[in-house]
């Protein structure tokens, strides 16, 4: 069993199809929600955590957690309160990367391949990061499987939500504490930058071609799973960055999804 997590190559798509599977779901309510701005201020937030763990001798993983948590907690509280919500993330996004990359360069102590912390490198997990990746994404899971009744009633109508006994505000944090497990899980593979593209991209090629929400989620990991290990071979042949192949491969299935979509509802009448 050992010799088969020897090969990088197994690693690395292992790693990538847990992100994908992870991100899915929760894809999908970023693009309900249309919370794209939302999930690149959490993953901008990850370069801070980087230089918060580096700093203080932390996991990377327990850093980059610590700091989006805070990141999506805070934005969470804060929208509604005299703020205009692309307004406010687009301020939390850009200032939490720069403060982050300032941050990283008072580390003189510590060695920083920042091209992997912004653009990834699934090329170099381990079996300790497939542990944490796939620990992660069940994490993920298990909690939007558990809420997802509620998480989908309070994205639908707040005011159904209330009526129906629950808090979209607290469905508001269960999204927000998701998502920054998400990031953490999602760092080493395809980046800071790129984060947001694996959880909106994948989804959004999926609504076109889906009926039902649970489809959607379902046709969206299956997408980011393609993305992923797609992007691997393109990477491989074509000698190209794994984690921005990744992203590309991801959105060339969402041209095809609006290309298919148009001949499937014809088809359907």
């Amino acid at each position: 069993m050992n010799a088969f997590f020897d090969d990088f190559l197994v690693r690395a798509t292992l790693a990538g199809i847990g992100v994908a599977i992870a991100a899915a779901p929760l894809g999908c309510f970023v693009v309900w929600r249309r919370m794209a701005y939302f999930g690149d201020a959490t993953a901008h937030a990850a370069i801070l955590g980087v230089a918060l763990a580096l700093a203080f001798n932390l996991s990377i993983f327990v850093g980059v957690l610590v700091v989006t948590t805070i990141m999506a907690t805070l934005v969470s509280r804060l929208s509604g309160r005299g703020f205009a919500m692309d307004t406010l993330l687009g301020v939390m996004a850009h200032a939490s990367l720069a403060i982050g990359l300032v941050a990283v360069s008072f580390l003189s102590g510590a060695r920083v391949d920042l091209m992997a912390f912004l653009f990834g490198d699934i090329l170099a997990v381990n079996t300790s990061d497939l542990s944490v990746i796939w620990g992660g994404g069940v994490a993920v899971i298990a909690l939007i499987a558990w809420r997802w009744s509620a998480l989908l009633t309070s994205t639908i109508s707040p005011e159904l939500s209330y009526a129906s006994g629950l808090n979209p505000h607290r469905e508001q944090l269960v999204l927000s504490l998701t998502l920054a497990i998400v990031v953490a899980v999602a760092l080493k593979v395809v980046g800071a930058l790129l984060i947001a593209a694996m959880l909106i991209i994948p989804a959004a090629a999926a609504r076109p071609l889906a009926k039902t929400p649970e489809t959607m989620a379902a046709m969206a990991a299956i997408i980011g799973v393609v993305a992923a290990v797609g992007g691997l071979q393109m990477s491989l042949w074509a000698d190209t960055p794994a984690g921005p192949s990744i992203v590309t491969i991801a959105f060339c299935l969402f041209v095809a999804s609006l290309s298919v979509a148009p001949l499937l509802r014809d088809r359907q009448k």
